[in-house]
C-alpha cells in the first residue's frame, strides 16, 4: 500500500470497533467518528457496544480481563454452541487511527470454562502481523507471543500473561532498535494512547443533589462531586465557565444569568442556577432541578471540561496536544426533553469539531432522527 500520500491524524482515536459472537452483536463492524451515537431499539446492542469500548479502554490501561469483563460468559450469546472442550467465547476489537496509520487490534476471549484472552493480534496498514498471540499451557496462565523484530532474527518470541492486553506490555519489552521494532512500539503505543483517554459518564441525578465537601475537582463517572467541579472550573476558566452558563440557558426552564457555587456554614458547596434580577438572592439550588435538566449540566459541564477536570487515566508521558479523550454516555438522551437533548449534540458537534475531545454514546430513535445527517455526527443504527 503507497502512502506517501496520505495523512493521518496526529492525535490517535478509534475509527472502528468490532464485535463479534458478543451479546447481540454478530460480526459487528461499528463506525466511529468525532460525535457517535448508537440507535437501534431494545435489545439491538447499543449498551453492550459502550461497555465493549470501555471494557478496551481498561485493557489497554493495564487492567486484568476480570475487571474490563467481570462476567464474561454474560458476554457470550444466549444458545452458543461450547466446542468438545467446552470452551464458549467472543471476539471483540477496534482500528486506530493516527500517526501510525490506521492499526488493527483484534482479541478472542475465552469466557469458559475459564477466562483468558486466547488469541490477539496487531496488525499495521499495510496487513503486516506485528504481534500476534496463541494458547499456551492454561494451567500456566501464559500464551505464546511473537512479534516483529525485522532485525538477525525476524520474530521475538515470549510468553505473556493470559488476563492482559499484550499491546499494552509491549513498550516494556520492545527495545526500539531495529526498524521492526520501532514500528512495532509505534503501533502499539498509538493503540494504547486512545484507549487510556476515556471518561465513562453516566450522570446520577439522584446523588448530584446533596452539597458536597470540596475535594480534588475532578468529575467522577456519576457526576455526584458536580458543584466541587463547578467551584473550581469557575474560578479556573471564565471563557468555559460563560459557555456552560450559555449551555444552561438554552437547556433549562426559566430565566438563568449564570451557574454559580454557593459555600454552606459547615463548609460544603452546593450548586445554584443564578436567576437574575428579581429572583431569589441565592438562586435556584441544583438540588430542586428535576432530573433531565441535572444530567443535561452534567453532560454539558462534561464536554466543556478537559481530562485535567475529569477522573481519567491520561497518559502523562504524551503531551496533551497529541491526546484525544472519548467520552462514553450510555443513555446520552436519557431523561432529556428533545430540546436538551438537541443542545447537547450541538455542543458536541462544536467541541468534538476541534479534534481534542471525541463522544460515543447511545440514544433514542427520536433525537438519532433528529441529529441523523448531521456534520461531525455518525449515526450508527444498531437495529433490523
Amino acid at each position: 500500500m503507497d502512502r506517501t500520500h496520505t495523512t493521518h491524524p496526529a492525535r490517535p482515536a478509534l475509527t472502528q470497533l468490532r464485535l463479534s459472537a458478543f451479546r447481540a452483536h454478530r460480526g459487528a463492524a461499528l463506525p466511529l467518528g468525532p460525535v457517535t451515537l448508537f440507535a437501534g431499539p431494545s435489545g439491538s446492542g447499543k449498551s453492550s457496544a459502550v461497555q465493549a469500548y470501555e471494557a478496551l479502554a481498561l485493557l489497554g490501561g493495564g487492567a486484568a480481563l476480570g475487571r474490563a469483563f467481570p462476567d464474561p460468559a454474560g458476554c457470550v450469546p444466549d444458545g452458543a454452541a461450547a466446542d468438545a472442550q467446552g470452551r464458549r467465547g467472543f471476539r471483540i476489537g477496534c482500528t486506530v487511527d493516527g500517526p501510525a496509520g490506521p492499526v488493527r487490534l483484534d482479541l478472542a476471549v475465552q469466557a469458559e470454562p475459564e477466562p483468558r484472552i486466547v488469541s490477539e493480534r496487531l496488525t499495521d496498514a499495510d496487513g503486516r502481523i506485528l504481534l500476534a498471540t496463541a494458547p499456551h499451557d492454561p494451567r500456566r496462565g501464559t500464551v505464546r507471543a511473537e512479534w516483529l523484530t525485522a532485525g538477525p532474527a525476524s520474530m521475538t518470541r515470549e510468553q505473556l500473561p493470559d488476563d492482559r492486553l499484550g499491546t499494552a506490555l509491549l513498550p516494556l519489552r520492545v527495545a526500539g532498535r531495529t526498524d521492526g521494532q520501532r514500528r512495532v512500539l509505534a503501533a502499539a503505543e498509538q493503540v494504547v494512547l486512545a484507549l487510556r483517554s476515556v471518561f465513562p459518564c453516566q450522570p446520577r441525578p439522584d446523588r448530584m443533589r446533596a452539597p458536597v465537601e470540596p475535594g480534588d475537582g475532578r468529575l467522577r463517572r456519576g457526576c455526584e462531586n458536580l458543584a466541587e467541579v463547578l467551584h473550581r472550573t469557575r474560578a479556573d476558566c471564565a471563557r468555559r465557565h460563560a459557555r456552560l452558563a450559555a449551555a444552561a440557558r438554552a437547556g433549562c426552564a426559566g430565566p438563568v444569568r449564570d451557574v454559580g457555587v454557593e459555600r454552606l456554614a459547615d463548609g460544603r458547596v452546593r450548586a445554584v442556577l443564578d436567576r437574575g434580577a428579581g429572583a431569589s438572592r441565592h438562586g435556584t439550588p441544583l438540588e430542586r432541578l428535576g432530573d433531565g435538566e441535572l444530567r443535561y449540566l452534567a453532560l454539558a459541564l462534561v464536554l466543556l471540561t478537559g481530562p485535567r477536570v475529569l477522573a481519567v487515566d491520561q497518559a502523562v508521558e504524551v503531551p496533551g496536544a497529541l491526546q484525544t479523550l472519548t467520552v462514553l454516555a450510555d443513555g446520552f438522551d436519557r431523561d432529556l426533553d428533545g430540546r436538551q437533548a438537541r443542545e447537547l449534540v450541538a455542543l458536541a458537534a462544536l467541541i468534538c469539531g476541534e479534534g481534542h475531545m471525541r463522544l460515543v454514546g447511545t440514544a433514542g430513535e427520536a433525537v438519532a432522527g433528529a441529529v441523523r445527517g448531521r456534520e461531525g455526527v455518525t449515526v450508527v443504527d444498531l437495529g433490523p
